[in-house]
């Protein structure tokens, strides 16, 4: 999807010495998975404790 933002040019300029990325496009696609990736986790903190998993991973790694 193209579009046209107006991002502050230091700041950017700072995100890709910070990212190792060598396009703006890249920067931004970066930062915005790494937004998602953090909300996820975030979301799935909701569920800590209250999930009982019973798994045997010997049965499940199909072990003997």
């Amino acid at each position: 999807m193209r579009t046209t933002l107006d991002l502050p040019e230091d700041l950017v300029r700072e995100a890709m010495m910070a990212s190792h990325q060598k396009t703006k496009t890249a920067v931004i696609i970066t930062a915005l998975q790494d937004l998602v990736r953090k909300r996820r986790i975030q979301d799935l903190r909701h569920y800590k404790g209250r999930v009982d998993l019973d798994a045997d991973l010997d049965v499940l790694r199909k072990r003997a």
